[in-house]
């Protein structure tokens, strides 16, 4: 086995792939745990972050997908050997993904009510909705030019600073949201949900700063946008757009979950709030391994090492499935205990506790389905994965949901649910890539 693939090499790149990967879901689930514990209208303000989080989240997937396309190509240049040849091209991309993050926030600010009441919110949870997107959504520029930087990063093989960048703004936000959202006697007033909010935004700016500190005395790019655009602008904004339409796909799945959630009742929403952040943080605490795969598949891919490859694709396995499993372990020995750690409202423990085993039972699932997606994204493989969720989504999840929920099982209908879309997702990619790289394997 290549010294390069021991377990050791790899955690240099999976662990803190893995840090900075938690930095979003941590911003969300640390809202989640401080408000749902305020004494002000805590399971409105729960409900009301959940909502928010789900929609932001899919402005994220969508538009941070640069992070992807930027790290596959620059690692395959750096696997041939050239990267001299595009280090102009970051910065483009980093320009364009900027200004569309703007024309984002321009655009969805005014309609913020209408976008709520789609997903079913009303009343008290609405307006906390409203209040609470109309701040956070100032953090959403500074999220995406975190995330195009970190692709570049990982293009180059670096997975440190990106870590050292998450682990700032994770204190920043965790610090900030205690004072703002309880306040401090005397100095500041409780501001409840907006607290929260504030404390997101001055996180997200606090890592894009130190980003760009870190890229310009750390690397050889430079992010002076240099005229005329370089000629792989047009691959990567294939890619992006590939991604793109992959993850409104994905995103679908997300709205039916906390639509249905929220259309059963404030308890559940509630409690679907709790398990779906928890869901995201094992996602990105897996996506340590899934983000060493696409650093390193990118680069043997542009060396053309096809037998290193299916090595690093068993390693991957290996080490994913035991991460997933650890994942669920835990949560299973303290599993009324992480609960209450969100909330002491015992209608929404309640309906916490009946399905959280689920979402504990796929993550060595989540785990294979993250690995190999990863790996695929690191090859440019962008169109696959694009017509793979869109299957999985169609044909699967949106089916399955609307069948379970006939029969009134609630949560339990979007969580199985959830379950078989992650078990549609990975199986085709593990068979693509087997039947692709081994015969490449063999003739190497």
């Amino acid at each position: 086995m290549p010294q390069e693939f021991s377990f050791k090499n790899i955690n240099k790149l999976a662990i803190p792939a893995l840090i900075a990967g938690i930095a979003e879901p941590v911003l969300s689930i640390t809202d989640t745990a401080i408000v749902g514990n305020m004494n002000v209208n805590a399971t409105e303000s729960l409900a009301a972050v959940g909502i928010v989080g789900a929609f932001i989240s899919m402005l994220v997937w969508v538009f941070g997908q640069t992070r992807s396309a930027i790290s596959s190509i620059v690692s395959q240049y750096v696997g041939a050997n050239k990267l001299d040849e595009i280090k102009t091209l970051p910065a483009q991309a980093i320009f364009i993904i900027v200004v569309l993050s703007v024309m984002v926030l321009a655009i969805t600010y005014p309609f913020a009510d209408t976008i709520f009441r789609f997903y079913n919110a009303s009343d008290l949870i609405l307006n906390y909705s409203v209040s609470y997107y109309k701040i956070r959504i100032f953090g959403f520029p500074f999220s995406l030019f975190v995330f195009a930087i970190f692709g570049t990063f990982r293009g180059l093989q670096n997975t440190f600073y990106p870590m050292i960048i998450a682990i700032t703004g994770a204190i920043v936000n965790i610090v900030l949201d205690i004072v703002f959202v309880y306040g401090i006697e005397g100095f500041i007033p409780p501001m409840h949900i907006k607290g929260a909010a504030y404390a997101s935004v001055a996180a997200q700016i606090t890592m894009a700063i130190i980003s760009v500190v870190l890229l310009m005395k750390k690397t050889s790019i430079s992010l002076k946008i240099v005229l005329p655009f370089h000629p792989e602008i047009k691959r990567l904004s294939m890619m992006i757009l590939n991604l793109f339409i992959r993850t409104i796909a994905l995103n679908i799945a997300l709205y039916f979950g906390t639509s249905y959630a929220t259309a059963y009742g404030n308890e559940y929403i509630a409690a679907y709030t709790i398990g779906l952040n928890i869901w995201f943080l094992g996602a990105f605490m897996i996506d340590g391994y899934s983000s060493a795969g696409n650093i390193l598949s990118g680069k043997l891919l542009g060396a053309k090492h096809y037998k290193k490859l299916i090595l690093l694709s068993k390693k991957l396995t290996i080490y994913g499935l035991v991460t997933g499993s650890v994942l669920a372990l835990v949560g299973f020995v303290f599993y009324n205990s992480i609960g209450r750690v969100f909330t002491k409202e015992p209608e929404v423990l309640h309906q916490f506790y009946v399905v959280f085993w689920i979402v504990l039972a796929m993550q060595p699932l989540c785990a294979i389905t993250f690995i190999f997606d990863g790996m695929f994204k690191g090859m440019g493989e962008m169109k696959y994965l694009r017509n793979l969720l869109i299957f999985s989504t169609g044909l699967v999840f949106v089916p399955t949901l609307l069948i379970l929920d006939r029969y009134d099982y609630k949560l339990h209908a979007i969580w199985i649910t959830f379950t078989l879309w992650i078990i549609a997702r990975g199986l085709p990619l593990v068979l693509k890539f087997r039947r692709k790289f081994l015969p490449l394997a063999q003739k190497e």
